[in-house]
């Protein structure tokens, strides 16, 4: 049996049999709290005599009618699909199922509101979960056009891709205990569209009505978000970041937008950052802000809302044929916001934010075992799952960057325009990209495509420098190095910049580009006569400007400066390089941990970026968990915990960088004077001036105390008491289970694995980062076997998206070090384990790979 998977051989032979052409779908969201009544009519051509199946997830089909002919659910229904014997040339299947509402975040998720009891739900297709809502041919070439009809609460707003009007139908429902009647909405046909960007939210959501001018005229742009969070909306903030979007692109692509409308929702217990369903755009909730948020929080908020607008043109308006093009829908859209963001916002930073921020994802994920080529080679569906990742969304973002710089912006955005025209409502491979760039710029880009995108790995940039007498270079060399599993030199385009520390009249020191030369890297050795001549200047930085995508190192000298005024930077771009090249030593063992750590406190209370700010603080807690030696682990902690309270006191009052200090630092607390300074603050007994503690301080704040042992469940739920909403009830999940003792350690691992019934999505995810959070792994220790024991049966058992998140989240990395036979261990289970699936395979033999780095990095450290 398939079980839900599809293999892309399986996929190639339906669209070779299958065209459709539209879908009817009549949903009732008013039938029960688990279920909900689905009927699909699917109209499509066929070849006559063969046979095909559709898919879909359900508890129940009731009824299948192909062409007229009844057929048996129980023989014709089976695991995923349903089976289609003896099509015609044109067909019509009537299918009417009970479909499951889900709590994953995956299909039509039903979220239950724990202040008024009111019910929200939001679909979730990507990459193959519309067949959970109707039944469907669930792959991407097979577009059709759609027509939604839903029954629903009166008080609800119900949403789909295209606009619908209401109408009174018989009936009532009770609701949160109140007696509703029943709207029935009826939505316009769409345009042809792949099935995964199709949508439907619906509840009582607050709206805000607003239009956005496009080129075709004025569009209706609404935004919604749940009731409790309405006073917290800037609804004008988005529709002014989205009309900025509307206008670049439309400008850049030289196409109308495609749709009829653009509402944008942010929805409970999503999964990702947003999804592009087309004109019914859906956000993780978390981008409205009840709290004072750090700034990198809101300029990423501007990014996703670029980035999903974006998708309406590439992925929704021109599709991939299959998941191997994944990369290119999300790798564009990443690379296009970016550059929106720039010139369109007050973001101006935003390279800075997409060198510390993307490219450092990008760099992890590319060095890892399981990196794959730009272009991966896609199987099957839960190959797809797991490449959502770094490679697919940064890397790819970073090639393109550099392929823009390569054949020229104007010429890059040309090609892209034509591909548009000539692809609109269609499926494409990469090569129909390909071809418009290369009329466009006059390039030929094959060799180009094959080692960017059909080769993986990351190489290394180094400078070798030769200086005469005088301290002028004699001779200038940048060496590429290769990674020995995936050999690839690559060219580059990109800049190298000198700087000299330079001290104004009022005694502020600052490192200043004193020369730039743009160049071309081909090959291991590449001779840079430019710079021959010129004076040595204190800092030279390969890939000044961040073209290219590669490791950067820095010589001696360069690296001497860096350490001692990197904070000096009067280039914001330059010094989160530098900051990112130290990271990459760090991470590389070629720099101890413990001088990293020194670095980053040395220099991060200058840092004017707000996303550098939260990069560089999430590295120190990485490099202090998993690469300082074990000896030395107290003493650094200690340290790393006094100088985050010390930058907290230093910073400008109420700034961003203040909140930030504040609380890395409640993370960080364990001594109890520290644990003392987190209780002041929670009490009003000690006071930071401009620092407001409004309620997600008061959970980083109580989370501190838990972890460091000074509070427990007792406080956890006085503090839930005040705050009971759906975020309360979230960090309220990781507090619990960052309580450091064994009963605490052992309730949460069983709430998480051995409940007969999984938490939804998003307190599972809470609790899991709860549970690693610990001072003391000790605590750990005993879950290592049952860890392993229990991966198949999570992965068998649960929904793609809460077996990843359970099998990353709970891999013992933070062990690596304390306990001798981690590894045996990790390789044991792959040896017993080699029928398992490559995706399954995949997440264990990243977490094995994350423990053997660690330990090399301990022991450069010891």
């Amino acid at each position: 049996m398939p079980g839900t998977n599809l293999t892309r051989a399986e996929a190639e032979a339906r669209a070779a049999i299958v065209s459709t052409e539209t879908y009817t779908v009549e949903l009732d969201l008013t039938t029960s709290e688990e279920t909900f009544r689905s009927t699909t009519t699917a109209r499509f051509a066929a070849t006559a005599g063969e046979s095909t199946f559709i898919d879909l997830i359900a508890p129940t089909v009731h009824r299948i009618v192909l062409n007229g002919v009844e057929l048996d659910p129980a023989e014709h229904f089976a695991d995923s699909r349903i089976s289609l014997p003896d099509l015609t040339e044109s067909n019509e299947l009537i299918v009417e199922a009970e479909c499951a509402y889900m709590n994953t975040g995956e299909g039509l998720h039903r979220f239950v509101d724990p202040e008024d009891g009111e019910v929200y739900l939001y679909s979730q297709f990507e990459v193959a979960d519309t067949r959970r809502m109707y039944a469907v041919f669930e792959q991407p070439d097979l577009k059709a056009a759609f027509t939604f009809t839903v029954t629903a609460p009166d008080h609800w707003h119900v949403l789909s891709n295209n606009p619908g009007a209401s109408t009174p139908v018989d009936g009532t429902i009770e609701i949160a205990g109140t007696e509703r009647g029943k709207l029935r909405w009826d939505f316009t046909e769409t345009v042809k569209l792949p099935c995964y960007v199709t949508a439907l939210v619906a509840g009582p959501y607050h709206e805000v009505e607003g239009t956005v001018t496009s080129r075709k005229g004025e569009l209706r742009a609404n935004v919604y978000c749940r009731k409790a969070l309405a006073p917290y909306l800037d609804a004008d903030v988005i529709l002014d970041d989205t009309q900025q979007g509307f206008t670049f692109y439309e400008d850049k692509f030289q196409y109308d937008y495609p749709f009829e409308k653009y509402d944008q929702i942010f929805v409970p217990e999503f999964n990702a950052g947003a999804m592009e369903n087309a004109g019914c755009v859906t956000f993780l909730e978390d981008y409205v802000f009840r709290s004072k948020p750090a700034q990198a929080r809101v300029e990423r908020r501007t990014v996703t809302v670029l980035h999903e607008l974006a998708h309406m043109w590439f992925g929704d308006l021109v599709t991939m044929k299959w998941w191997n093009d994944l990369w290119l829908n999300e790798s564009f859209a990443e690379y296009a916001s970016t550059v929106a963001t720039v010139e369109t916002t007050k973001w101006k930073n935003n390279w800075v934010t997409f060198n510390a921020l993307e490219k450092t994802w990008a760099a992890r994920q590319d060095q890892l075992p399981s990196t794959h080529p730009i272009m991966a080679d896609i199987k099957d569906l839960e190959d797809v799952e797991v490449n959502f990742d770094g490679i697919t969304y940064a890397k790819g973002a970073s090639v393109l960057r550099q392929l823009a710089a390569w054949v020229g912006e104007d010429e890059f955005f040309a090609g892209v325009a034509e591909y548009f025209r000539k692809h609109h409502h269609s499926n494409t491979t990469l090569r129909d990209l390909l071809v418009e760039l290369e009329e466009t710029s006059g390039r030929d880009l094959s060799a180009w495509s094959e080692v960017w995108l059909q080769k993986a790995g990351i190489t290394t940039l180094r400078p070798e420098i030769e200086v005469d007498s005088n301290d002028d270079i004699a001779a200038f060399a940048v060496l590429q190095e290769v990674p020995e599993e995936w050999p690839t030199q690559r060219p580059h385009r990109l800049g190298i910049g000198g700087y000299d520390v330079i001290v104004d009249e009022t005694g502020v020191t600052r490192l200043e580009q004193s020369m730039h030369v743009e160049i071309d890297v081909r090959g291991e050795r590449t001779d840079v006569s430019e710079l021959v001549g010129k004076h040595r200047p204190a800092l030279l930085l390969i890939n000044d400007g961040d073209l290219a995508y590669a490791k950067v190192r820095l010589d001696e000298q360069s690296l001497a400066t860096a350490v001692e005024h990197v904070g000096s930077f009067a280039d914001p771009l330059a010094r989160s390089m530098v900051l990112t090249a130290a990271w990459d030593m760090t991470r590389d063992g070629e720099m101890p941990a413990r001088q990293y750590i020194d670095l980053v406190l040395k220099n991060i209370g200058r840092e004017s970026e707000s996303t550098t700010v939260m990069v560089l603080l999430r590295q120190l807690s990485t490099a202090l968990a998993l690469y300082v030696h074990p000896v030395h682990e107290a003493d650094a902690a200690q340290h790393v915990a006094e100088q985050l309270w010390k930058l907290a006191i230093e910073a400008e009052p109420g700034s961003d960088s203040q909140l930030q200090f504040v609380r890395a630092f409640a993370a960080h607390a364990q001594s109890e004077l520290h644990l003392d300074n987190l209780q002041g603050l929670i009490d009003e007994k000690l006071h930071l001036e401009g620092l407001a503690i409004d309620k997600d301080l008061q959970w980083d704040l109580l989370t501190g105390l838990v972890a460091g042992g000074r509070a427990g469940e007792v406080a956890i739920e006085l503090q839930l008491a005040k705050d009971g909403s759906a975020s309360g009830q979230r960090r309220a999940a990781h507090a619990k289970a960052a309580i450091p003792t064994v009963e605490g350690k052992r309730a949460a691992w069983d709430s998480l694995v051995n409940a007969e019934k999984d938490m939804p999505n998003a307190l599972q995810y809470e609790a899991t980062a709860g549970f690693a959070h610990v001072h003391d792994t000790a605590l750990l220790e005993p879950y290592i076997d049952e860890y392993f024991a229990c991966v198949r049966r999570i992965y068998a058992d649960k929904t793609n998206e809460i077996a990843t998140n359970l099998i990353e989240g709970l891999y013992p990395a933070e062990l690596a070090g304390r306990v001798a036979d981690l590894q045996d261990k990790a390789d044991a289970w792959l040896a017993d384990n080699a029928d398992a699936h490559d995706a399954l395979k995949r997440l264990i033999i990243e977490g094995r790979d994350g423990v053997r780095r660690a330990l090399k990095n301990q022991e450069r450290d010891y």
